[in-house]
C-alpha cells in the first residue's frame, strides 16, 4: 500500500511540474510574442465586408504589436473551413481567425457535422464588430416594398431564387426565417462569399440577397440594386429611408450579422491577452470606429468571458430557429 501511495505522489508530481512546465514556457513565449508576422483567416473571399473589417483590424493590431498580421482569405462551407483552419494551428498565437456568428453559433445546429467544437477548440480572444442586413432585389423585379415582394412570391411560387455568402450561415439563414415567417418559395442558391453572390445579382443571375449593409451600400447608392427592408429591430444610419422588416409586418425576421477574433483553444493564456489587447485597442480607436461607422457598423471589443457568454447567447437565439424552421446541411 506504501509503494501505492509513493507511486500516486510521484504521479502527481509529475502532473504539477508538467503544468508548471506549460506555465513557464506560455510566459516564456509571452515574453517574447510576437518574433514574426501573424496570420488573420478570413474565412470568405476577398472582397466582403469580413475581409473589409479584418483589414482594418489587421493594420491596428500589426502597428501595436510591432508585427505584420497578413489577412489570408480561406472560404467555403459557410465560413467554417477559415476557422477550422485556424483552430487546428499551433497553438502559439501566429494563427487566427475572423469567425462570424455562422460558424460559431448556427453552424452546430445547422450543419449534420462540424469538424471543430465551438465551446472546446477556440480561444475566444474578442468580439469585434456588429453590422445590420439588408434585403435587396435586382431591379427587374417589380417590387418596391417588403409587402409587395412578398405578394409577388405567392403568385409565383418556386420561379425566383435568393443568395447567400453560404449554406447554413446567417445571410441564407435570415432569408430562411423570412420564407418560412410569409410562407413563400424562393429557390437558395449557396455562393462562397458574400461578393460573389452580389456580383450574380448585379447580373441577374439571381433575384435577392440579404447580405451584410457594407458590401451592399455602393450599389444600393448607385440604383443598381433595390433595397426593401433592413433585417434589424430599427432603421440604419446608412439607409434612413429603408424600413425595418418589422415596419414591413414580419417583426421576427430580425438577423444582425457580427464577426469575431478567434484562435486556436491552447495558445498560452498570456499570449491571448497580448493578442486581445492589441485587438481591443485597435477596435477602441476613433478611426476604426469612424471606419465602421460610415457603412452603419459597430466596434464590439470585449473580454473573453462577455464574448463567451454572447456566443451562448446567440446559439440559445439560433438553435430554435433553426430547428423550426427544419433546415439541416449534410
Amino acid at each position: 500500500m506504501q509503494g501505492i501511495g509513493k507511486g500516486i505522489e510521484n504521479g502527481i508530481g509529475k502532473v504539477a511540474a508538467f503544468a508548471i512546465y506549460l506555465c513557464l514556457s506560455g510566459a516564456a513565449l509571452a515574453q517574447t510574442f510576437p518574433s514574426k508576422p501573424l496570420r488573420l483567416i478570413v474565412p470568405y473571399p476577398a472582397g466582403g465586408p469580413a475581409d473589409m473589417f479584418a483589414r482594418e483590424l489587421s493594420q491596428g493590431m500589426a502597428s501595436r504589436l510591432g508585427q505584420l498580421v497578413l489577412v489570408e482569405n480561406k472560404g467555403g462551407v459557410g465560413g467554417t473551413l477559415g476557422v477550422d483552419f485556424a483552430a487546428k494551428a499551433t497553438p502559439d498565437g501566429y494563427t487566427l481567425a475572423l469567425n462570424s456568428g455562422s460558424s460559431v453559433a448556427m453552424a452546430p445546429f445547422a450543419r449534420s457535422s462540424l469538424a471543430y467544437d465551438p465551446r472546446k477548440d477556440l480561444a475566444w480572444l474578442t468580439t469585434v464588430v456588429k453590422v445590420p442586413e439588408v434585403l435587396v432585389l435586382h431591379p427587374s423585379m417589380p417590387a418596391n416594398t417588403l409587402g409587395e415582394f412578398i405578394a409577388y412570391l405567392k403568385v409565383n411560387p418556386g420561379k425566383f431564387s435568393h443568395g447567400s455568402a453560404g449554406s447554413g450561415g446567417i445571410t441564407h439563414l435570415a432569408a430562411e426565417l423570412l420564407k418560412a415567417e410569409a410562407r413563400v418559395d424562393i429557390v437558395h442558391i449557396p455562393y462562397k462569399g458574400a461578393a460573389p453572390a452580389m456580383t450574380d445579382l448585379l447580373g441577374g443571375q439571381i433575384q435577392m440577397v440579404v447580405l451584410d449593409v457594407p458590401v451592399v451600400l455602393p450599389h444600393i447608392r448607385s440604383g443598381k440594386v433595390k433595397a426593401i427592408a433592413v433585417t434589424s429591430g430599427k432603421r440604419v444610419a446608412s439607409l434612413p429611408d429603408v424600413p425595418t422588416t418589422g415596419e414591413g409586418g414580419y417583426p421576427k425576421v430580425i438577423s444582425d450579422n457580427w464577426y469575431g477574433l478567434v484562435g486556436a483553444a491552447a495558445i498560452p493564456p498570456a499570449v491571448q491577452a497580448r493578442i486581445r489587447s492589441a485587438a481591443v485597442a485597435t477596435l477602441e480607436s476613433a478611426a476604426v470606429q469612424e471606419q465602421f461607422a460610415k457603412v452603419s457598423a459597430i466596434a464590439i471589443p470585449s473580454t473573453e468571458e462577455e464574448y463567451r457568454a454572447f456566443v451562448l447567447s446567440e446559439q440559445a437565439k439560433w438553435g430554435p430557429i433553426i430547428k423550426a424552421i427544419g433546415f439541416k446541411e449534410d
